[in-house]
């Protein structure tokens, strides 16, 4: 009885799949196929840059409009290979951060006319399948900058970041023009630990600059919520938001949004319209690709005229009435 059933059920989707592809071409029965996207990361999946990427990537998946497949922890080495190895396994998008391995990833894409490429890329688009984006987060960093300023005892700021790369300084000089906004007197130290991915080493570095002095910290690596919880100081976070596993530390977060950029590349790869282009503008805050995280835990302690000024600022920027300058030169400690 049931292997009838079951005959008759595969039988009738057979025939229904059939009946679509004559009647309306070629493209029905794709339609019914999902995108194959492939990912491949250099660093661990929970580290923050990558970790929006792959929030998008698998909230799309659980939509079920795409399969998503990854490789995490790439050697910069093995980029490549992982590359067309992806686009020989029929994979029509692949997804990564090409920062390192620039010459080679656009290397690939030209060898493969037909795989859709978007990589995070300080470069340029490149005809006809390699699209670029990038972490064009500063107007929510130079908000919680404004936060910071506005918090700030010392009058003395630490700032910890992984390499001195225009995606990271365009950051870091956005929250400091932030904080020198609500505190002229503000002061900073910076420091970079030559990786993406070394909590220690960042919590190392933020140490010696509380032992300076700072007493709110710019968090732009894993590691520096940690020095500041321990030693009783304020941070900032940078790209996701730590505030639920620091609930008395950080005070507010610049968030990056992925799902724009992620979702119209996959439209786009699905429409057959995907081209080389820049998708850097979905991550700025009129389309939703970035955003100030809430005060949550520290709704009642930021100052009331603080929190004013930042609300004030945030709508001008929205309204395109004001412009958070892009600044991408390396950021130097003020003190």
């Amino acid at each position: 009885m049931h292997m009838s059933i079951l005959n008759r059920r595969t039988l009738l989707g057979a025939g229904v799949a059939l009946v679509a592809a004559l009647l309306l071409g070629p493209g029905a029965a794709l339609a019914q196929q999902k995108l194959k996207v492939a990912a491949i990361y250099t660093v661990p999946v929970e580290q923050q840059w990558v970790s929006r990427i792959h929030k998008a990537l698998s909230a799309a998946k659980a939509a079920g409009q795409i399969d998503y497949v990854f490789s995490e922890n790439v050697t910069n080495a093995d980029y490549e290979r992982v590359m067309r190895q992806y686009a020989e396994q029929g994979n029509t998008l692949i997804v990564g951060e090409a920062f390192a391995v620039e010459a080679a990833a656009r290397k690939v894409a030209k060898d493969y006319p037909k795989v859709s490429f978007l990589l995070g890329s300080s470069g340029k688009p490149q005809e006809p399948n390699f699209s670029v984006f990038d972490n064009y987060i500063q107007e929510s960093a130079y908000l919680t900058g404004m936060i910071a300023g506005g918090m700030t005892k010392s009058n003395v700021i630490g700032m910890v970041g992984g390499y001195p790369i225009p995606e990271v300084n365009r950051l870091m000089h956005a929250f400091m023009d932030g904080a020198k906004e609500t505190n002229p007197k503000v002061k900073f130290l910076v420091s970079f630990i030559g990786s993406w991915f070394d909590p220690p080493k960042a919590k190392e570095a933020a140490f010696a600059m509380i032992d300076k002095g700072a007493d709110v910290l710019y968090a732009e690596r894993f590691g520096v919520s940690d020095a500041a919880k321990e030693k009783g100081k304020l941070a900032i976070g940078n790209v996701i938001n730590t505030q639920p596993q620091y609930p008395d530390t950080v005070v507010a977060s610049a968030l990056w949004n992925m799902e724009p950029t992620v979702d119209l590349a996959i439209k786009n790869a699905k429409a057959g319209t995907f081209k080389a282009e820049d998708y850097g503008q979905y991550s700025t805050m009129k389309y939703k690709g970035s955003e100030l995280a809430p005060l949550g835990t520290f709704e009642k302690k930021v100052p009331a005229d603080v929190v004013k000024k930042v609300k004030d600022k945030e709508k001008a920027i929205v309204d395109g009435k004001f412009s958070v300058p892009v600044v991408e030169t390396e950021p130097k400690s003020s003190m």
